[in-house]
């Protein structure tokens, strides 16, 4: 298990999903460290489900790793922080930095429409 302090940009984590009472994976976009909360985890959700017609799929050649069980999907519109290790179960895999670099630009497109 990597610890909560040395996640970074581009893990992908199973972590609690804040849309329901289950864990999800989730691609870390970024790591601040705040003076007054500590490190947040800045992350979108991933799922495996095909019919969100914007996702961006994940193959094989993104991953740092090895790639995760499933076909999986990123979802850029679906934001969420995590605050603190028991929110985070277990570090999965990584994606290549030109991939989570595609991902941080289509959530960047969402949040500045």
């Amino acid at each position: 298990m990597t610890a909560f302090e040395e996640l970074k940009r581009g893990d992908i984590i199973w972590g609690i999903d804040p849309l329901s009472d289950k864990g999800r994976p989730m691609l870390i976009l970024g790591a601040p460290r705040f003076p007054n909360h500590g490190l947040q985890l800045i992350t979108v959700l991933i799922s495996t489900k095909t019919y969100h017609e914007e996702s961006l799929t994940l193959r094989d050649d993104d991953y740092e790793d090895n790639p995760l069980d499933k076909q999986s999907h990123v979802l850029p519109w679906a934001l969420a922080t995590l605050n603190s290790a028991a929110e985070v179960e277990l570090h999965m895999t990584s994606l290549v930095d030109e991939r989570t670099a595609d991902v941080a630009r289509q959530v960047s497109g969402y949040i500045s429409s």
